[in-house]
């Protein structure tokens, strides 16, 4: 079985409740959510292309126009992702369609390659990831319409209830981040986070925090060693709001810079250092983009890092919780924000999340 016999079902009907405001439509990037999803499924020859979208919308009709899918909005309200597959499941004439959540923007659909492969007749072929299932990345034979049917008849809107009713296939993946919902405003960060790296030469996490001696440079010594047991290289840049002198009184480089130089490079066989003078301060995003054979780079700034962020806090000052946030490590009680929230001491999840947040630049990693 390829993707030419094949059709193609987003699921784009849900409710976001816990995202608070309508999620398909939330900008990532040059493109809202549902957007990233529809923008793969037209570079793979399917056979039939459906958007199964809830509700009637404006909105919803032109992105089906402009990427060549036939817009199926629910015939009942509330019932889920369930009538967005029975809504496409209606129109389908080929033997299996895939139906695939529109709020994974990490998703590829070589993924679901493994699901092609083991499908045998079943009525619903449905990986596991990460000992997670993912039903609505599924693949699904024309024949579970009436089962469908019959729960949604009877009130019941939950997907799983209904695979388990029919002959089914679990297929185990492996874990990665290609199944990773968008479900609440935290899971979006992440994610803006992930895709502010992606056109990045190298990528950039910053670490900061709202007041000096909360720990940033002890964060960071502690976490690149974390960092190294996973294959990676890692470079640093510090922010300094006092200024800084490299060099050592009566070196050469100091010599040349108290005789006026603007800038001083010292190369030695282990590595070389620039100093040099700037009438503004320099980007910080610029200057980790001078450094050579890294994998990523962290920006140790209080103001002036880029986002992915990661705000430390340690009760000294107010937390750090601006556009370019994407978590919080914190001691004591959690604040009640919209972040995801790790404890300050939790470096095995710091190094975790810098990975999925340079995932795109360092594929390998585990």
């Amino acid at each position: 079985m390829d993707f030419e016999r094949l059709g193609i079902m987003v699921i784009a009907g849900g409710q976001s409740s816990r995202m608070g405001t309508d999620k398909r439509f939330l900008q990532l990037g040059d493109s809202c959510l549902l957007e990233w999803q529809l923008q793969k499924t037209v570079q793979l020859p399917f056979a039939e292309r459906y958007l199964c979208g809830g509700m009637a919308d404006a909105r919803l009709a032109e992105l089906a126009q402009r990427y060549g899918m036939e817009l199926l909005v629910d015939e009942r309200e509330a019932a889920g992702p369930l009538e967005g597959l029975r809504a496409g499941l209606s129109r389908l004439q080929a033997e299996y369609a895939l139906a695939v959540s529109a709020d994974m923007p990490l998703f590829d659909f070589s993924l679901l390659q493994p699901l092609l492969a083991e499908a045998q007749g079943e009525l619903a072929v449905i990986p596991v990831a990460g000992g997670r299932r993912q039903p609505l990345a599924g693949l699904y034979h024309r024949d579970i319409l009436p089962f469908v049917e019959a729960a949604l008849a009877h009130g019941e809107h939950k997907l799983g209830q209904v695979i388990a009713s029919v002959p089914h296939r679990f297929v185990e993946l492996p874990a990665g981040d290609g199944f990773f919902n968008v479900n609440t405003p935290a899971d979006f960060r992440l994610v803006q986070g992930r895709f502010a790296n992606r056109n990045r030469a190298v990528p950039l996490v910053t670490i900061s925090a709202p007041q000096s001696n909360t720990g940033k440079t002890t964060f960071i010594e502690r976490l690149i060693p974390r960092l190294r047991e996973k294959g990676l290289r890692v470079g640093v840049v510090k922010g300094d709001c006092h200024g800084y002198t490299v060099d050592e009184e009566g070196k050469d480089s100091w010599r040349f810079k108290e005789a006026g130089a603007t800038g001083v490079a010292v190369v030695s066989p282990e590595g070389y250092f620039i100093q040099q003078k700037t009438a503004q301060r320099k980007d910080l995003a610029t200057v980790a983009g001078m450094l050579e054979n890294v994998d990523l780079v962290l920006i140790e700034s209080r103001s002036h890092g880029v986002m992915p962020k990661l705000s430390l806090w340690r009760g000294l000052g107010e937390v750090i919780v601006d556009e370019e946030t994407v978590a919080l490590f914190s001691s004591g009680e959690p604040e009640a924000i919209s972040l995801r929230q790790y404890d300050l001491d939790d470096l095995d999840g710091a190094a975790e999340l810098i990975i999925f947040l340079c995932r795109d630049h360092v594929m390998d990693i585990g």
